[in-house]
């Protein structure tokens, strides 16, 4: 069973439910109390019902679960959730300050609100390029702001986040090889800024909720989950996009869920199928990868959209159900 207690009455019921069969998480309105399946609340509680919540222990993630009421997340004056599909786009590494003010003029052509760009970026190679650290935060930051841009960058060690919070990043991306670092998704959870939770490349559907779940346990509930391809035994394409898990993940939680495709494909030629077919499928955004010029990309330049390219995807998605949010109003789409 799985119980939460709002601070003004914790105490009380603390006392009450002293056994070493409950574990306690600590959560910033109050406490989330798990009491193993062959217990009950003491009848010294009845009193005090009306102060406790009996949470429903839905596969292990009661607190991401389905529920009746959507949930949508804010990041700046934007919503995801709300049903209009939003476009999160930019390069792979932050690189220069004229790559990102290319990128976020394109950006602000096509009407888009957040622009992507790594500053620490995890490679398989220890000799890949691997960002520009602590610069490219900054640059990255400060070309969004000049642009009215929502930043949204990946974090990949706890000793960071001060510096990420610091920089006033819009988001936090917590990439694949990070899905599962216990630690860093603790620390994010005991923030308030929105972050978007990637699936890990060997990752269940349950094992990427479950991260989830260590988010809002701590108190942080703005998480989105992003679908970015499982590893296969294909080696045509760089990773197998799971278009199943989109609706599986909508029916099974209440998080708003984009897709990656540009990590998916690993190829140019396949981002914009599978970018489709992600909308087609219920996606509530895409996470796009694009670079002013991609043959010179530092990283992952072979699945990086030039500008004209991410143009006419952008066209091509509106003709699938529903409009893309962020190209509403655009005169140079409409041409």
């Amino acid at each position: 069973m799985l119980i939460f207690v709002a601070n003004k009455d914790s105490q009380l019921i603390m006392e009450s439910l002293k056994t070493e069969q409950s574990f306690v998480c600590r959560h910033p309105e109050g406490q989330l109390i798990y009491l193993a399946e062959h217990l009950s609340l003491p009848a010294s509680l009845n009193p005090h019902r009306q102060a406790i919540e009996i949470l429903d222990k839905h596969d292990d993630y009661p607190l991401v679960a389905k529920r009746n009421i959507a949930h949508e997340v804010k990041i700046g004056d934007v919503t995801l959730g709300d049903g209009k599909l939003q476009l999160i786009a930019g390069p792979c590494s932050v690189e220069s300050e004229d790559q990102l003010i290319e990128t976020a003029k394109q950006l602000n052509k096509l009407g888009i609100k957040f622009m992507r760009g790594g500053a620490y970026k995890p490679r398989t190679s220890p000799y890949s390029f691997q960002g520009l650290g602590h610069d490219g935060l900054k640059l990255m930051q400060d070309v969004a702001k000049m642009h009215d841009l929502h930043a949204i960058v990946e974090l990949m060690d706890v000793r960071l986040l001060d510096t990420f919070l610091e920089a006033g990043v819009s988001a936090i991306q917590i990439g694949s090889r990070n899905m599962q670092n216990y630690d860093l998704l603790k620390a994010v959870g005991r923030t308030k800024i929105p972050v978007i939770l990637k699936r890990g490349l060997a990752a269940t559907i349950k094992e990427w909720l479950l991260a989830a779940e260590y988010i809002a346990a701590q108190g942080n509930s703005q998480i989105i989950l992003c679908e970015r391809g499982v590893r296969s035994f294909e080696p045509s394409y760089r990773n197998m996009l799971d278009i199943t898990a989109i609706p599986v993940a909508k029916k099974e939680t209440h998080l708003p869920v984009i897709v990656d495709p540009s990590h998916a494909a690993g190829r140019t030629d396949l981002v914009a199928p599978l970018a489709k077919a992600a909308v087609a499928a219920g996606a509530d955004g895409l996470l796009i990868e694009i670079h002013p010029q991609p043959s010179k990309a530092l990283s992952d330049k072979d699945q990086a959209l030039s500008f004209n390219e991410f143009e006419e995807l952008v066209r091509d998605l509106k003709l699938i159900n529903r409009a893309p949010h962020a190209s509403e109003g655009s005169d140079e789409l409409e041409k």
